[in-house]
Parts: C-alpha cells; structure tokens; sequence
C-alpha cells in the first residue's frame, strides 16, 4: 500500500471514530469471503458498517478520538463494527453472527467514552434496538389517548344503553 492509501486510510478511519456511537472490534480468522460479504450485508440492513482494518493503520486513526483506548484490542486480523445513530445495531449483528460461527470472535468495544469487554458488548446486544424502543414509546403514548376517546364515549353509550332498555320495557 503507498504511503498516500495509508494516509487517506487513517483519515478514513478517523473520521469513523470521530462520528461513531458505538464501536466493536472482532477477529475474524477463518472466515472467507463470502461469509464476510453476508455479515457486511447483514450490518449495512441494521445501520452498521463493518470493515478489516490494518491494526497500525487503525491505531493511528484512534489517536485524538474518544476511542483511544481500544488500541489494545488491535492485534491479529482485527474488524472493526460501527453504527452512527443506533448503538445496539452493531454489537447484535456481530453476537447473532457470532453464535453460528465460531471463527468470529467479539474482543471488545466502546461505547462512547465508555470501553467495553466482550461480556458487555454481548449485554449491550440484548438491549433492544432504537426502533424497537420507538415502537414501544408510541405504543405507550397511544394507550392513553385510546382510553380517553373510549372514556368520553362512554356517557353517550351509557344513555343509548338506557334509552333502549327503556323501549325494550314499554314494548314489553
């Protein structure tokens, strides 16, 4: 790789770890191409990336970020899994792909700020994603409302309720 690949590489890649919300690194010795293209297809449907990274490379790209201190996790043939917007996306993805094959393996993440071990990457996958946690706000939101329409129907019900049986007694 020229010396001008390496450098738009780190820059790359620096400005993925400037934007990021969460960041998981992988090893993923053994798989080959095609599993690798489904597990990037499958992280691109979640709103995730994932790319294999040169550990050096991806060392320089960490200097200056939030994310400094994964560097140490960088050693053998090393992926990296991001999302920008939805934090769990990317840590579900890689512990569902991982349970199927062993050949990729979870070494850690980061959170923000906050640096994960591989035990809390796979708790963070158990969360449930942003659009799911959406889905469960409007549904609460919704509840209420629903009550309140039947709540303010109810009188008007109640009194066609009275009226009738009072035919049903006079016709009867």
């Amino acid at each position: 790789m020229l010396r001008a690949q390496k450098v738009k590489v780190v820059d790359e890649l620096h400005a993925v770890f400037t934007r990021a919300a969460v960041v998981v690194v992988a090893h993923y010795k053994g798989l080959n191409v095609p599993e690798m293209s489904a597990l990037r297809a499958r992280m691109r449907e979640h709103g995730g990336r994932l790319r294999v990274v040169k550990n050096r490379l991806a060392k320089r790209a960490l200097a200056g970020t939030r994310y400094e201190g994964l560097a140490p996790l960088l050693a053998g043939p090393s992926a990296i899994a991001w999302a920008e917007q939805d934090p769990v996306a990317p840590p579900k993805v890689l512990v569902e792909f991982a349970k199927g094959n062993d050949k990729l393996v979870i070494v850690g993440g980061a959170l923000g700020e906050t640096l994960l071990d591989a035990e809390a990457v796979r708790a963070l996958a158990q969360l449930p994603s942003l659009d799911e946690l959406r889905a469960r706000l409007v549904g609460l939101l919704q509840a209420p409302a629903g009550q309140l329409v039947r709540l303010l129907g109810e009188p008007g019900a109640r009194l066609a309720r009275v009226l009738r049986a009072r035919g049903e007694q006079a016709e009867g």
